[in-house]
């Protein structure tokens, strides 16, 4: 009898799990999702992280463990979500545009099948001189040594822009140097360079880093830059508090140009774990805005701008239901 019973109670079970009206994720495997950030001195990696920590903190309701992946920015974090070593990766507009469009590092692979999911803070294209150099503007790189950021980074083809609108020639014109912008403080604080840029939101610890040592710097001001803008959709006018920077030379915030970054994946990815990612973040907003003061001006609306690359499904499902997308 009481086999009976036994038998009976695990049939209903499983007639149960197979009409889906107990959750699947009893026997479901946690999956295992990759954010591809930058250097840790930037706002992407404290961005990831911020991300990561709300899945994982939900990770028993959606079966998704998050880690963090320091790496070498945009162009890097786009070819791994591509290649799949990455799942996820936080990437400027401007390279999500060029990717998707089969432009710059793409040309002669052809367009990128990237999948858009939102954006973030925007990002000031932001050049930083020592005083004792003489550089007061983009003119005056002429000759120094300046950092224009690592091979694979986003904001080395901000900077060639930069300099192309300037009448300069990165590789004729300047002692360029190639290296990560978050080694470029310590070599500018060491007489090692002059100048270098870094395409960022603020504050930055990287720019903290610059202004706080024995060297006196100052920000340059990206004033020349209507032709850029006309030429380029994904740029915008963009101004640098001073207030983050106290101890630079500065006496004003200073005017730039810039980007926003963005977070994308792949078509690969499911359009659960997608949507698990964009609900939290949207839902937690304002405790993700209390994070870093970068994303103080977010908004619901403002995140769905400056993607170039179609939806990924499982963010637009979540759009739908709250009203974002119709």
């Amino acid at each position: 009898m009481k086999k009976t019973i036994i038998i009976a109670a695990l049939m209903c079970f499983a007639a149960v799990i197979t009409a889906g009206l107990l959750p699947s994720r009893l026997d479901a495997k946690t999956r295992f999702a990759t954010i591809g950030t930058g250097g840790i001195t930037g706002v992407y990696y404290p961005t990831g992280g911020a991300i990561s920590k709300m899945i994982n903190k939900k990770r028993k309701v959606y079966g998704v463990r998050c880690t963090v992946e320091s790496t070498a920015g945009s162009v890097f974090n786009v070819n791994a979500v591509m290649s799949g070593d990455l799942d996820f990766g936080i990437v400027q507009s401007d390279r999500q545009y060029q990717a998707v469009n089969g432009k710059a590092e793409w040309k002669d692979a052809g367009p990128q099948d990237l999948r858009a999911i939102f954006s973030i803070h925007p990002e000031a294209v932001t050049l930083v001189a020592a005083q004792d150099a003489g550089i007061k503007s983009i003119n005056d790189l002429r000759g120094k040594r300046v950092n224009i950021g690592n091979p694979g980074s986003g904001q080395r083809q901000n900077v060639i822009d930069a300099l192309s609108a300037a009448g300069i020639d990165y590789e004729k014109d300047l002692h360029a140097e190639q290296v990560k912008a978050s080694e470029a403080a310590g070599l500018l604080q060491d007489g090692r360079i002059d100048a270098f840029f870094y395409t960022v939101g603020h504050p930055s610890g990287a720019i903290k880093e610059a202004t706080a040592g024995n060297r006196k710097v100052r920000i340059i001001p990206i004033t020349d830059t209507a032709t850029l803008l006309d030429r380029y959709p994904y740029y915008a006018p963009a101004v640098i508090p001073i207030k983050f920077y106290p101890r630079a030379d500065n006496k004003t915030d200073i005017a730039t140009f810039g980007v926003k970054a963005t977070f994308v994946t792949s078509s690969r990815v499911p359009d659960e774990m997608v949507y698990a990612i964009t609900k939290e973040v949207f839902e937690n907003l304002d405790q993700f805005k209390k994070l870093h003061p970068a994303y103080e001006v977010l908004t619901p609306e403002g995140m769905l701008q400056g993607l170039s690359a179609p939806l990924h499904p499982g963010a637009i499902k979540y759009y739908k239901e709250v009203g974002l997308l119709k």
